[in-house]
């Protein structure tokens, strides 16, 4: 196997120092499609890199060998080790499966639920308010999304803070965030290094809600202090909902607060920020490494099948 198959698996070590720049410099629509693609890519390649690794080791086995029909032994860089390699691959593809299969079933469990809830109460247009001691809002995508928020929410803010606070979940809806934030939760089960873009992209689709309420309300102070407000009254409260369920709350408020009263971001960007364009160039040879290196060792595999020369 091509020791090009070993840039995916490091190339992931990278991203989460540039994910976290790109979805400070980068405008918050752009920075969100960014980081997704690129935390895909990275998963893709990780996971593809470690299959390969895994594949590599079997046919080394004679037995898996025969079942493959290679007539000569398969030829790689580190003969030595592929089979230990194959097991570590497999382990850790193991460990991915599982993690990402319990938080699969944890986050439909928590969607249900929710859903569950918001259909028990009488709805105004798609405003849910659920009867709650804990101060909560968020966005609860579906047919139709839902914008839900607690009694103790709404005791917690006064007219006009409310107003954005329904403002920034039904931007969540509109631009269907918890696509995003799905796909996050699946690189970052793919890559232990991808954790940290999970948390930018959140960032990013949270920022991309907090300028669409302050567009909305045509007020930016009016947004940062009703954020802040709203994230200081459910502090105190763990929130149940779901990871992949976006909410005003979530992420680095103080952040999202100090963004908001900066100033609104330039609707174009003259020059791409170099840091994500960086970014994109590693999600890009993450690719290019691992069609290069499957493609080599499909060449490998078919010398050792005889069916072609070296």
């Amino acid at each position: 196997m091509t020791a090009l198959l070993l840039l995916p698996l490091l190339l992931p070590l990278v991203a989460p120092a540039l994910a976290r720049r790109t979805a400070r410099r980068l405008a918050p629509a752009p920075a969100l499609w960014v980081l997704t693609l690129a935390a895909l890519a990275l998963a893709g390649g990780s996971l593809t890199a470690l299959g390969a690794l895994v594949l590599t080791g079997l046919l080394k086995v004679p037995a898996f060998a025969s079942l493959g029909e290679l007539v000569h032994p398969l030829r790689t860089p580190w003969d030595a080790v592929a089979v230990p390699s194959a097991a570590a691959a497999a382990g850790l593809l193991a460990v991915g499966g599982w993690t990402l299969t319990r938080s699969a079933v944890r986050q439909a469990r928590g969607l249900r639920a929710a859903h569950t809830e918001a259909a028990r109460r009488p709805a105004a247009g798609d405003l849910c308010i659920v009867d709650s001691p804990r101060p909560d809002a968020y966005a609860l995508p579906g047919r139709p999304g839902r914008v839900v928020i607690t009694t103790a929410m709404i005791r917690s803010l006064d007219a006009a803070e409310r107003e954005v606070l329904f403002a920034h979940e039904r931007a969540h809806n509109t631009y269907r965030h918890h696509y995003f934030l799905a796909a996050a939760e699946l690189a970052a089960h793919c890559h232990p290094a991808l954790r940290p873009v999970r948390d930018a992209i959140r960032y990013a689709a949270e920022r991309m809600a907090d300028e669409a309420a302050a567009a909305t309300v045509g007020d930016r102070r009016l947004t940062a202090r009703a954020i802040a407000r709203a994230a200081l009254a459910s502090s105190a409260h763990r929130s149940g909902r779901p990871a992949v369920v976006p909410a005003a709350t979530a992420g680095p408020v103080p952040r999202r607060v100090a963004a908001l009263l900066t100033g609104p971001p330039p609707r174009r960007h003259r020059v791409t920020p170099w840091i994500a364009l960086l970014l994109a160039a590693c999600a890009t040879a993450s690719v290019g490494a691992t069609a290069t290196g499957m493609a080599d060792l499909h060449h490998e595999v078919e010398v050792a099948q005889g069916e072609i020369a070296r």
